[in-house]
């Protein structure tokens, strides 16, 4: 499923098309600067779940990363999400959008 074979393109259209659940999938849907961290943390976890014999932390891996690939399926959006999130760690003001626009910008 594409977001253009329902029509629907720009901001919205990533929210139509995540990436698959698993770590090939998230890595491969992951922006070049991104895919060092995740390999360095997939590496961590497996070494920690073969330790402990818990996948509890794989699976806080896996879900926490698949949102990162999720939200890098629009690059550009979310760079400028990145940037405004060290903005705000940094103490600086940041342009906010009110979620009531945000919802009607997205035709939702």
């Amino acid at each position: 499923m594409t977001a253009e074979a329902h029509g629907v393109t720009g901001r919205g259209a990533p929210l139509l098309t995540p990436p698959g659940k698993d770590p090939k999938a998230i890595r491969a849907a992951l922006l070049p600067e991104d895919v060092a961290d995740f390999d360095e943390e997939f590496r961590a976890a497996m070494d920690k779940a073969t330790q402990t014999m818990d996948l509890s932390g794989v699976s806080e891996f896996v879900e926490r990363w698949w949102r990162v690939a999720w939200s890098a399926t629009d690059p550009e959006e979310h760079r400028a999400m990145l940037e405004h999130a060290d903005q705000l760690l940094a103490g600086d003001a940041v342009h906010t959008t009110p979620w009531a626009e945000t919802r009607s910008g997205l035709g939702l």
